[in-house]
């Protein structure tokens, strides 16, 4: 497992990129390439970002320990066999 800091600093450019992305995609999907697309792609990036780093560091954390019972589970069922 990586240390804090290192899961921090990652989780803090993966919601940025992902927050970028999906406020870009669903802005882009709602309004099309306009002006007004570029103001509310904005706005929402600027919303969406700090909810996103939020919520993944919870999420991130839960998403690994899943992630370590499942490939376990994996592990046990590939010996079995």
């Amino acid at each position: 497992m990586q240390k804090t800091p290192i899961i921090i600093i990652a989780q803090f450019f993966i919601s940025l990129m992902m927050a970028f992305a999906m406020t870009g995609i669903f802005s882009l999907l709602d309004l099309g390439f306009s002006l007004a697309w570029l103001h509310t792609w904005a706005t929402r990036f600027i919303v969406a970002w700090p909810i996103a780093f939020c919520l993944s560091l919870v999420i991130g954390n839960l998403g690994f320990k899943i992630a370590f019972k499942v490939s376990n589970l994996l592990k046990l069922q590939s010996a079995d066999q």
